[in-house]
Order: structure tokens, then sequence, then C-alpha cells
């Protein structure tokens, strides 16, 4: 589906969805339902506001939908009426930490879940020391807690050991990565690490996990199951996971949850000089001989069978 095409389907006004938007996500449903699968299927989900958010939907041969992080507050309404093509109903909704651009969409749907039902959600809450570390990410990362506290009808995990697996018909995910003690870039370096599968495929979330998070993993006992065929780009691609890191892990494809103006590294943008640049991981992508890119502000919404 081209990108203007699923935003438009999934651009929704507050409250329920209108006949028009039902039969735009009833069209999504059924390309889901005519194809014949063996596994699950996942899509990397653009932003309309060309913005740094991490959003993956995925979906069970058997219906089950998944959904890791979700993106900014803003991406709220997009990410509602995708869900809602695919039933309304969240099966499990895995959070790799507390920074806006992965949770925040989150954070708007618990506040108001109108119609929508997230059975479980799965996440590693950070340690104080870490929590208070970024104080311009504290306040929204305990509302997020005190809404998990809150919640009656959602089964909410609090991981803080690696090694779980999780099971969704022929899916599963085994968490690989749990909240650390860095407190050097801390909440990016406490990016839970999950590694997903079925018979055909698999795929490495990372988060934003920066190198000293990269590393730890590395030394963890599941070193060998960091390897993948896909791979989500630490940190959208730049400041994340150093160069041992991919040079380590073995893999074939990336998937990189990157906007246009982090893509081609626009200093204008907030970031701080001297940081890791994108076009230096792309360069260490092309010394890997890796060939296979998804990227969200090339390609928009990608689907992956």
């Amino acid at each position: 589906m081209k990108r203007r095409n699923f935003l438009r389907a999934t651009a929704l006004a507050a409250g329920a969805l209108s006949a028009a938007q039902l039969e735009a996500a009833n069209d999504i449903a059924k390309q889901w339902n005519s194809k014949k699968k063996s596994g699950f299927t996942l899509w990397q989900i653009p932003s309309h506001r060309n913005t740094i958010g991490n959003s993956y939907v995925m979906r069970t041969s058997k219906g089950k939908v998944i959904v890791m992080d979700g993106g900014f507050p803003q991406e709220e309404l997009t990410l509602r009426g995708f869900i809602g093509a695919l039933g309304n109903q969240v099966d499990a909704w895995f959070i790799s930490h507390p920074h806006d651009d992965h949770f925040g969409a989150l954070i708007e749907i618990l506040k108001n879940p109108q119609h929508m039902r997230i059975k479980s959600i799965i996440h590693s809450r950070l340690p104080e020391a870490v929590l208070k570390a970024e104080p311009q990410s504290e306040k929204l990362a305990r509302e997020f807690y005190t809404l998990l506290q809150n919640l009656k009808d959602t089964q909410v995990f609090d991981l803080q050991q690696p090694g779980d697996v999780f099971r969704y018909d022929d899916m599963q995910v085994k968490v690989l990565g749990v909240a650390n003690d860095f407190t050097g870039n801390p909440y990016n370096n406490s990016s839970m690490i999950y590694r997903v599968w079925d018979r055909r495929k698999s795929i490495l979330f990372l988060g934003d996990a920066g190198v000293e998070c990269g590393q730890k993993a590395l030394d963890g006992p599941f070193r060998s199951e960091l390897d993948c065929e896909y791979i989500q780009m630490a940190h959208h691609g730049q400041n994340g996971c150093d160069e041992n890191f991919y040079k380590t892990v073995k893999f074939r494809a990336c998937l990189w949850p990157t906007p246009t103006w982090v893509w081609d590294n626009d200093q204008g943008k907030g970031f701080n000089t001297g940081i890791l640049k994108t076009v230096e991981v792309r360069g260490w992508m092309d010394k890997l001989g890796i060939k296979e890119h998804h990227t969200t502000c090339l390609e928009g919404l990608w689907q992956l069978d």
C-alpha cells in the first residue's frame, strides 16, 4: 500500500471510526486475509509528520496483534486506525523504553482507550537512579508507570531479567535485554532488546540501544540469539550501537525507523555535533555487504510476510 493511501486510511477524527474510515480499515483487513500465510506479518509504520518515532505492528497467521513501541503522541490517531483495521484488539504491546517517540502514542491510548482492548503490556521499569538521570524525560516516564499501575483489564509484565519467551500462535518473542543501570545515555541504554521469529524469518529489535547496551548484550548469555535475518537499527540509525556490534551480529537486512532529516543528518534538528551520524552507519552496512534496507522516510509503510 502506498504511503499516501495508508495515511488517508488511518487519519482518524476523535471517537469511533466513520463509515468511510471503516471501509478503508476493512480494505486493509481484506488484503491481509486474502493472502495465504504460514507465519506472522510485520508492518513498519511510517510517521505522517516525518518525526523520529519507532512503530511496528505484527499480526500472527491466526489474527493475534502485537505492537512494538508505537511512536510519538502525535501518531496516536494513525496507530488507532491501523490497529482498528486489524480488529481493534492488541494481544501484546512491547515498550522498549520510556521516551515519548517510542511510548507516546500508547500513553494517549491508555488515557482514552475508546473501543481498543489491550490484553497485555510488556516493559522493563527503569531503576530509580536511571529514571532520575534524565530529568527532561522523568515526568512522562513516571506518568506512564502510574497509568500501568491503574490498569484493570490489562496484564502488565515488568521484566527485570532477560530470557522470558512469549508465544503468540506461530510467532515467538524472546527478551534478550532489559533495563540497565547505566547513567550515561541512560534511557536509551535501558532499551529492551527482543528477538521475534517464526519458522520463516527472524527480527531483532534494538530500540534506542546505545554502545553500552549493545555491548552488554554481546557479552551476555544470549549472544547467539542476537543473530537474525532482519535488524531494527538502533536509535533510528545513528548514535546507537557501535560498529563492533553490527560486525559481530549476523544479519542480512536493515529496518530503519528513520525520518528524512536523520537519514540525511540534518544538524539543525537539535542533535549535538560530534555524534555518530547515519551516513557513517550506512557506510558500515556497505562494508558488511548489506544490500536490503527498509526505511520509513524513503519507503513509507513496509510489509513483511
